[in-house]
């Protein structure tokens, strides 16, 4: 019997690296290619990469405008975030012209906006193959249907979810979410993973260039780390601004890149904290364990939140958390303060838009190394029983791809 063909729509991929792309990589190479092959249709954005090359189970084809060492920056700036608009009609040409000789068997939708080339070539060209859509998205509805550029599209938006195989949601929050938008099912509820070995490795700690000679780390020092995209959703700035209130000894490593990065130095400048502020930049996915092992807690007070791999990336590496009651935070983060049923607290809630919030959660942390130890044991071990990316692929075989080829 021959293998299932699936064709994917995601609007970035390797080396764009985000939680979706790092999804679709993890879930890909663990099922079979005697089981299903994939192709995958990205924008190219950086005339270096090739137009068509193989990742493991997937065929990657790059699509659009390009432009010499184009970055994931360039692509929120004008003109160039247009070509994420024509991604959606070039997409439609390049699936069409993928299936001629033999239709595909399912088509796999990453992110509310890529339902777009589907609806299309459902709408238009008469294409009744089966679809899966993935809910990866940490912004509310409103956002997503109310953007400028959305709105006049919105209605396909919701056919599309209304006409899906299956959806799937990396959240609970994000399974309402898609139900509001149109979808009459009940979505599978499959996480994100993480690659605990990976990330808990004791060599990021043992490794002797380890970042603390780097960053100048003294004994007594306290390094609060969030690894985060510079958007107004995940609150760099709320971290910083709780920083007068803490010891001088309390630092904080930003790593990632965005386009609030430029207000973030200005604001670390006028809070009188620039010399306790790093920012790391761009850190390859790999080696992001090793900025973890460095430091000593790891804080995002997102304002949204589909679920947020960066937070199950450290409790992996065993850092105490401190993040915000909201999206799909809840699903696996337990105050021990809250009342979570028979869950074992896993990490600390601060209050949204509340830097004297954080400070107290930070001190709270510092001042209790019983607690940390407590919920970063707990926290290891919901990792290593619920997320590891082995099952999380296996579920998404058996569950929503099975869904998908039913119809």
């Amino acid at each position: 019997m021959l293998p299932k063909r699936v064709l994917i729509f995601s609007l970035t991929y390797a080396p764009y690296i985000g939680g979706a792309e790092i999804a679709i990589d993890e879930i890909t190479r663990r099922i079979s290619p005697n089981d299903i092959h994939f192709d995958l249709i990205t924008l190219r954005a950086d005339s270096n990469l090739p137009t068509i090359e193989t990742r493991n189970n997937v065929t990657i084809h790059r699509i659009g405008p390009t432009k010499q060492g184009m970055t994931f920056e360039n692509l929120a700036s004008f003109p160039w975030y247009l070509i994420k608009v024509l991604y959606v009609p070039l997409a439609v040409l390049k699936a069409r012209a993928l299936a001629k000789g033999r239709p595909y068997d399912a088509y796999w939708c990453m992110m509310t906006n890529m339902v777009f080339p589907v609806s299309i070539l459902r709408t238009f060209f008469g294409d009744t193959t089966p679809y899966l859509i993935t809910l990866q998205d940490g912004d509310t509805i409103e956002h997503i249907l109310g953007r400028g550029r959305i709105r006049p599209f919105a209605f396909l938006l919701r056919k599309a979810f209304a006409e899906a195989s299956a959806v799937q949601t990396i959240s609970r929050f994000l399974a309402d979410l898609a139900k509001r938008i149109g979808y009459g099912g009940e979505p599978f509820v499959i996480p994100n993973g993480v690659s605990y070995e990976h990330f808990s490795d004791k060599k990021w700690k043992q490794d002797p260039e380890r970042l603390v000679y780097r960053f100048d780390k003294k004994p007594n020092d306290v390094f609060l780390i969030t690894t985060s995209r510079l958007v107004e959703k995940n609150a760099v700035d709320d971290i910083m601004r709780a920083l007068p209130s803490l010891s001088a000894r309390i630092n904080l490593l930003i790593v990632g890149t965005g386009p609030q990065r430029d207000f973030l130095e200005r604001l670390a400048a006028e809070l009188g904290v620039e010399k306790r502020v790093r920012f790391v930049g761009h850190v390859p996915y790999e080696q992001i364990p090793a900025y973890l092992a460095t430091s000593d807690i790891f804080i995002r007070p997102s304002l949204s939140e589909g679920m947020g791999n960066s937070f199950i990336e450290a409790m992996a590496a065993g850092l105490p958390v401190i993040a915000t009651p909201v999206g799909g935070i809840v699903d696996f983060l337990f105050d021990p303060d809250t009342d979570a049923g028979e869950k074992l607290p896993t990490g600390l809630f601060c209050r949204v838009r509340d830097p004297k919030s954080i400070a107290d959660s930070v001190t709270k942390f510092i001042e209790n190394p019983a607690l940390v130890h407590k919920l970063v044991q707990n926290a290891g071990a919901l990792v290593r029983d619920v997320y590891e990316w082995d099952a999380i692929a296996e579920r998404m075989r058996l569950e929503a791809f099975a869904k998908v080829f039913e119809e």
